[in-house]
């Protein structure tokens, strides 16, 4: 049985994912169906949490919206309707979820750049 589940997950698996961690600065290519036209929106912002394993792997990414408002949605890496994950930055951080920049706004919830 065991066997069987790990075969289907191979399959679904994406290859071409990039190697994402806490704090990042991504841009994600979502798939995005209106009736019967399908386009592509990106939604850039913060890593916040990584949780999961395998095809099960999500991410919470944060931005600052219009108006000041932060933003958060949940994307599964291994889904048909992420069409590409682009990383721009990456950042300096000491903890593994990143929940108290929901406290911060302004030049408070920047991150320092990490120079590779």
């Amino acid at each position: 049985m065991s066997y069987l589940l790990k075969s289907l997950e191979d399959q679904q698996l994406k290859s071409d994912t990039p190697e994402l961690r806490i704090g990042d600065i991504v841009k994600v290519h979502n798939l995005i169906v209106e009736g019967k036209n399908e386009r592509v929106q990106i939604f850039q912002g913060t890593i916040i949490a990584i949780k999961g394993k395998g095809p099960a792997t999500s991410v919470m990414v944060r931005k600052i919206g219009a108006h000041g408002i932060g933003v958060e949605r949940i994307f599964r890496l291994h889904s048909p309707r992420v069409v590409k994950i682009e990383v721009m930055r990456h950042s300096k951080v000491r903890r593994s979820k990143l929940y108290f920049l929901r406290d911060r706004v302004g030049k408070r919830a920047r991150l320092k750049q990490l120079r590779r």
